[in-house]
């Protein structure tokens, strides 16, 4: 899913596999399945990854922080 977009194109095979992990359990967390939700969700891991983290955990904490802060505002 993560090869869709344009900044992952150049990473290695296992942060190409990190990031799909990550993008999966974000978006089981938020119960969404839609291609709209999946970009969202995306562009917050990719932009996390680029500080150099490859933990799915983290990349999917940090992502529903942001997401949750774009939300509600905190």
């Amino acid at each position: 899913m993560i090869a869709l977009y344009p900044d992952a194109a150049n990473v290695d095979p296992e942060t190409k596999r990190v990031l799909d992990v990550a993008l999966e359990m974000t978006r089981i967390s938020l119960r969404l399945e839609d291609d709209f939700a999946n970009r969202m969700i995306a562009k917050q891991i990719i932009e996390i990854a680029k500080t150099g983290e490859r933990n799915p955990d983290l990349l999917c904490e940090g992502a529903l922080k942001k997401l949750r802060e774009g939300l509600y505002g905190d």
